[in-house]
Order: structure tokens, then sequence, then C-alpha cells
């Protein structure tokens, strides 16, 4: 067989993706590439097979569905060749001639938003790293890998291909709204009806639209400091009016919201990044000023699932009476952080003017992925995957927490539960340097100054995950962090 066969290919035995599926793609690769042409004979399923040490079968069966997609064609008693009509629809361009490598004029004059210019958080690769304290991410070994094959089956049945496989325009899987309605709001305190709930693709994409309906360059908005990044950079995409308001142990300082505040951001079941959790007193205060005011309550409820040492305050939305907030609820979170899936609970008015913005920008969440999350809720796996992760993470908030409480040189905002720590360092340790060091010896932690809207923000603060860390490695390392901190100071 001629070697360029062999080098076309490179097979991976330990992939998820089976070799057939391999063979097929690289083939396809190699095929609109133009590295196979179509005059030349592919290999026979024999000589392929033995070539590539695979079976035969593995190649009949990639070639036949090669065939089915119309990406190679079977000659009588000569073999497979490249379909020809399958570059009928490329265009007759030379590659690459049309690729420009500097900015066309027209950006300087119409870009008005730089919103890659923000102050933001660094995408950390922590997949590979030993000790993943990160923040935002879940731990591989608690995905519920069968439950999920489970769902995604049903899904796939035909009957369901033909219910999620058409343009919806802007309606939701009214299966996954029942199961929002029945099974997951009224843990929060909250009961509304199908015209008060829009399905969203996660927290920021409802953020977003709120923004977009309620925001303009006149409205104020306070929004907790520290907290989270993304919203406020977000949200000054809007307007400039941007206030600060401080948290402490019982969350957003409510004597510091003044009456000229149209809109307030906060994440009172575990505060971003603090992790504190909004007292009750702090809630009532709040919506009380809300009802004065008439001000618009943002409630991010960030984590809501995750208490393990006390029980969960109510969601505000649960205690206002006079439609003041607007709930922000994500699947995402702890959940499945790739799955991109919330929901908004607001007066019908409100969710109306969402669901019709929401068609201008993308018409409708992805529908078969609704209908997985709905059988997801509907036959227990998401009680059951809580239940273990409130478990775990429990434990894990323990060992750190008992590492905290040994070490004088660290010290951190008491929490309830949730998945981070918000580690106060000192005043001589920047957290970005200990980051820098700690990534060589495969500890990934976040610094904490991006969190703050301060134009010259602390740098002694770290955000300290533990969802995607095992649980035996906490210890160790814990440890490193301690002594690497101690080596900065040299102590």
């Amino acid at each position: 067989m001629n070697e360029m066969w062999s080098q076309l290919f490179s097979l991976k035995y330990d992939k998820p993706r089976t070799l057939q599926i391999q063979i097929r793609q690289q083939l396809i690769e190699a095929i609109t590439n133009g590295l196979i042409r179509p005059s030349e004979i592919l290999p026979s399923s024999r000589v392929l097979s033995k070539e590539l040490n695979v079976a035969r079968n593995t190649i009949i069966s990639a070639y036949k569905e090669l065939e089915y997609d119309s990406y190679i064609v079977a000659k009588n008693r000569k073999g497979y060749y490249v379909n020809e009509k399958i570059f009928d629809s490329y265009s007759s361009e030379i590659k690459g001639s049309n690729i420009a490598t500097d900015s066309p004029e027209w950006i300087e004059k119409l870009l008005v938003k730089k919103p890659s210019t923000k102050a933001n958080i660094l995408k950390e690769k922590w997949q590979d790293s030993l000790y993943p304290f990160i923040v935002g991410q879940s731990d591989q070994k608690l995905i519920p890998f069968n439950e999920w094959r489970e769902v995604t089956k049903l899904s796939l049945t035909v009957p369901e291909i033909k219910k999620w496989n058409i343009d919806h325009v802007d309606s939701d899987d009214h299966s996954l709204v029942k199961q929002i309605q029945s099974k997951v709001l009224p843990k929060r305190g909250i009961w509304a009806n199908k015209n008060q709930i829009l399905i969203t693709s996660g927290s920021q994409n409802a953020i977003f639209m709120i923004a977009s309906l309620l925001v303009n360059k006149s409205i104020t908005i306070g929004i907790e400091n520290p907290g989270y990044p993304d919203v406020r950079n977000l949200l000054s995409l809007k307007t400039d009016n941007i206030v600060s308001i401080p948290v402490d142990e019982q969350g957003i300082i409510v004597d510091k919201i003044s009456a000229n505040h149209d809109i307030i951001y906060t994440t009172p079941s575990h505060q971003y990044p603090t992790g504190v959790t909004m007292s009750m007193e702090r809630r009532k205060q709040l919506l009380e000023k809300a009802h004065k005011n008439n001000t618009v309550i943002i409630e991010d409820d960030y984590e809501a699932e995750l208490n393990f040492l006390k029980k969960t305050n109510p969601s505000l939305k649960s205690l206002d009476k006079h439609d003041n907030v607007i709930y922000v609820g994500s699947f995402t979170k702890a959940f499945a952080p790739g799955l991109r899936l919330g929901y908004m609970v607001a007066t019908e008015a409100l969710i109306k003017e969402a669901r019709a913005i929401r068609r201008l920008m993308i018409r409708h969440i992805p529908a078969n992925n609704q209908r997985s999350v709905a059988f997801f809720i509907g036959l227990g796996h998401y009680h059951k995957m809580f239940t273990k992760i409130q478990k775990n993470n429990k434990e894990r908030w323990h060992l750190i927490n008992k590492k905290i409480e040994q070490e004088p040189l660290l010290s951190c905002t008491p929490t309830i539960g949730g998945s981070t720590f918000w580690i106060k360092l000192p005043e001589k340790i920047s957290a970005k340097d200990l980051s820098n060091k700690l990534i060589k010896m495969g500890v990934i932690l976040r610094p904490g100054d991006t969190s703050f809207a301060d134009e010259n923000p602390p740098e002694n603060y770290i955000h300290l995950g533990y969802s995607a860390i095992d649980t035996n490695k906490i210890n160790k390392g814990m440890d490193i962090i301690i002594n690497q901190i101690k080596k900065m100071m040299n102590l």
C-alpha cells in the first residue's frame, strides 16, 4: 500500500470515539482537503485493515457510512473512489487568497464597544493539573454518565426527535418548563405559571436580555463589590452608571444603596466571590428598600442548591410581594458547566418582552438539550446528583476550612456551603505571583483582583474552588499552597 495512506491516519485507542468514527473523520478530512483525488482508488478493506491493525469489519463499516453520506462511490469490481460531485458545492476561489491579516478601516470607525479590553478572569488550563482548585468546574468523577446516556437516548427516539426537530420560533420545551415549575422552583419557595418562566442559555444570557430591555445610559445600577466581573462588564456595555456596593458577612450592605439606584444585581445564596449567604434580616431590608424606591432587583441565585451546613434561606423572589425581583437560575454552575442552560422568572409582562428579544438573538434554546434536561429532572437524576455533590462538597469544605483555621497566614469569610473559599493572604503576597509559582507545581487557583471594581484592587485575595478537585488531594494541595506562601514571606 502507498505510504501516503498510512500517514493519513492517526488512531487513538484510548479515545471515547470508536476506531470506525476516527477512520471516517480522518478520511473526510483528507477528501475535503484534496489529499485524495477523485481519480484515486481507496485501499481495499482487507489491505487498509491490515495496515492500520484494525478489524476488517471496522473498515467496511467506515466505507459504507462514507458511501451513504456521498463522500465515496463504489465502482463494480474496482473498489471505492472519491465522489467527484462532493466538490460541486465548493468555491472555485483559491484557498487562502481572501484571508486578510490586517483589520479593515471600518473596524476603528464603527466598533463602539471593546469588551475584550475589560478586566476579566483568565481561562485556566486546569484539566491536567494535579491540584485543580478551580472555580466553576465539576469533578469529572461525579458526572452521572449513565444517567446522561439514558436521558439522551430517550430524547433521541423517533417520536421525541419529531417533537424537538422543528423550529419552535420563540417557544420553550413545555416538559422542561413543567419540571422547573414543579421540582426546581418550589425548593426556592417560588410558585410561577408558565408565562412567568423563560428558558435561557445560562444566567449570563438572562442578565444580558434583562440589560437589553431595562438598561440605557441614564440607568444607575448597583452591583456587589467584590462581584462577578462578567456581569459588571456586561452591564457596562449599556451604561456607565455602575455603582459598587460593598458586602460583609451578611451579604450586600443595603444601607449603602441609595434611592437613585434603578437596578440592584445581587447573588444572595452564595455571594460571588465571597461565598457569604445573605441573612434573612438583610433580605427583608433589601426588599423593603426596593419597594420604597421602586428599584428592580436581579437575583442571581448562584449555587442555591449547595448549602450543607445550614438550611437554605428562602429566595428573594419567594419573599417579594411587589414584583420587584427578577429571578435568574442556572443548571450550569454546579450541575453541568458545559450545558449552558438556565431560566428566568419574572412578571409576565417582562417575560413576554424577554421572549421576543431572545427570538431576535437566537430564536430559542436548542430543543434537544431542553428535552434531555427535562428527562434528567423528571427521572429523579437531578435531585440524586445534587445530593451527591452536597455530600462531596461538605467533606471538601471541612478539609479546607480546617487548614485555614490552623494557618494564621490565611483568613476567609465564613460560609455555610457553596463550592469556593474567598481567602485573604498577607498583604505583601501578590496572588498573581503566587498563582504563577503554583502552576509549576501542578496547583491551579484563581487570583481575586479581577473580582474588584476598584481601579487599584487589592492583590492579596484568592478565589479557591473545590468542586473539581479530588477530595483525597485537598490536604496535599493546601500544604503546597501554604508552604509556597511561607517561602514568599521568607518564613
